[in-house]
């Protein structure tokens, strides 16, 4: 998937180009890998949590995007099926350093996961539920929900600029925490609510909700490398030819893959099968990984027999305590239906669970890259244009309401981890982790690194206390 426009090391904006004057110094390729495999590595809290990480870096201290381009990268995300804060990372890695920049951001969003997803998983069919394993999740499933919650306000700060959208965020909040409506008929609903908005209170609905675009510079400190007035540069200008070439570059990729699993596996075998379910999967997974789960549960638990239902549930708990996306539980998936079932490797079961592993995440999200380096251009083409930025401000203001919901998700069970909200059930020490979570994050300016570290060190005392 190349671009005729990459440079090896290129320079994102010459200074005095397209730069806002008081930009800070151009990044290249070489200098913004390394906050791309930072950002792989500390990406604790799924998507919310994610987001707000790059949020913090990128916009307010790195200045490498503006608020409302930032906010309108992330809109056109939500949209799309697959993980949307990878799409993001591979959306910003790509306006900034052309596709290779993409595939970098993208692929090393995802990898330090898969390594630590595959270790894990090794640990955990190997040695079970140990006391290091289990004090260590209890530690940082309160730092998650403190993280949610951080990731809420940075964003709600930002995106509700008026009544109007905290009554939008308000609504989606309600409508899935009483109501149970789907994640993708609320981004629908809030996307028609402003199309409408914007025509007859345009003010309302642009980016940050505000009439004079406040939104765009929030750090105090100047513009950013791709500001609100940047020109969209060349790379990023829609062209028929280069859409076609990514497609096809797509479906190659696609296609050797599968003949590398047939040629390991056969047609018929765990791997064939792992290509083929999470390669539909990732092209229906809209709404998130909290609305595809039912999806990945049936098919892996109850039709291939890859893991059983306790073993799942296990897997999330694992995808909600590392870094990555909360998808990246495929990868448990995939190790434990290889390493069962051998998926016919001559290696041993260790060999056909890092297959099986790999195989899930591979497919689960090719198309994600495909769908950015396609449709990029596309958006980038519409950053100022109100009809299709007002309904993308809405579903951001929804999006907020959304991250709330998936906040108080996790605190219920966090605090209630029996299931029922009662006065014996509830766990105060989580409650103690979650509370110190939370100032570390919200008073004392702590990184989310700092913060996952020190409640895993904690919850790690708590079990060893108990043994």
């Amino acid at each position: 998937m190349s671009d005729p426009s990459d440079a090896p090391g290129g320079r994102v904006a010459p200074r005095g180009e397209t730069t806002a004057p008081d930009a800070p110094p151009p990044v290249t390729l070489r200098e913004a890998v390394p906050f791309w495999l930072k950002l792989g590595c500390i990406g604790f809290g799924g998507p919310a949590g994610q987001i707000a990480i790059m949020h913090q870096e990128l916009v307010e201290r790195r200045r490498w995007i503006s608020e409302r381009r930032f906010l309108h990268a992330l809109n056109y995300c939500m949209l799309l099926p697959g993980p949307e804060a990878q799409q993001l990372a591979t959306y910003l890695g790509w306006l900034l350093h052309r596709t290779s920049g993409g595939l970098l951001a993208g692929t090393l969003f995802v990898l330090p996961s898969l390594l630590l997803m595959i270790g894990l998983s090794w640990a955990y069919v190997v040695f079970g539920n140990t006391t290091l394993l289990g004090g260590l999740f209890y530690g940082i499933k309160p730092a998650v929900t403190a993280i949610v919650v951080h990731a809420a306000w940075r964003i709600g700060r930002r995106a509700l600029g008026n009544a109007a959208l905290w009554a939008i965020a308000a609504a989606a909040f309600l409508s899935m925490t009483v109501a149970r409506v789907p994640f993708p008929v609320i981004v629908i609903g809030a996307g028609l609510l402003g199309a409408l908005g914007g025509r007859l209170a345009p003010a309302l609905f642009v980016a940050g909700g505000s009439a004079h675009g406040s939104a765009g510079r929030t750090t105090g400190r100047g513009g950013a490398l791709v500001d609100d007035d940047t020109p969209v540069p060349p790379h990023g200008r829609f062209s028929a030819r280069r859409a076609a070439g990514y497609l096809l570059a797509g479906l190659a990729a696609w296609a050797v893959a599968v003949l590398a699993v047939t040629a390991f596996d056969g047609s018929g075998g765990a791997l064939w099968n792992m290509a083929s379910f999470f390669t539909k999967a990732a092209l229906v997974t809209f709404g998130g990984a909290y609305a595809v789960l039912p999806y990945v549960y049936q098919a892996s638990v109850m039709h291939y027999g890859w893991l059983s239902g306790p073993q799942m549930i296990d897997g999330l708990a694992l995808g909600e305590t590392t870094p990555g996306p909360l998808i990246m539980v495929v990868a448990f998936v995939g190790f434990l239906g290889g390493w069962q079932l051998e998926a016919g490797l001559p290696g041993g079961p260790l060999l056909a669970g890092i297959a099986g592993a790999t195989v899930a995440t591979f497919f689960t999200f090719l198309p994600s890259f495909v769908f950015i380096l396609v449709g990029g251009p596309l958006v980038e083409s519409t950053h100022g244009n109100l009809s299709f930025t007002a309904p993308l401000t809405s579903i951001t203001a929804a999006v907020v309401g959304v991250v709330v919901n998936l906040a108080v998700f996790f605190a219920a069970h966090v605090l209630w981890p029996a299931g029922a909200i009662t006065r014996d059930g509830f766990d105060a020490v989580a409650a103690v982790i979650g509370l110190l979570a939370v100032l570390a994050l919200f008073r004392w300016n702590r990184s989310v690194l700092q913060v996952v570290g020190a409640c895993a060190v904690g919850g790690l005392i708590v079990a060893v206390l108990r043994a």
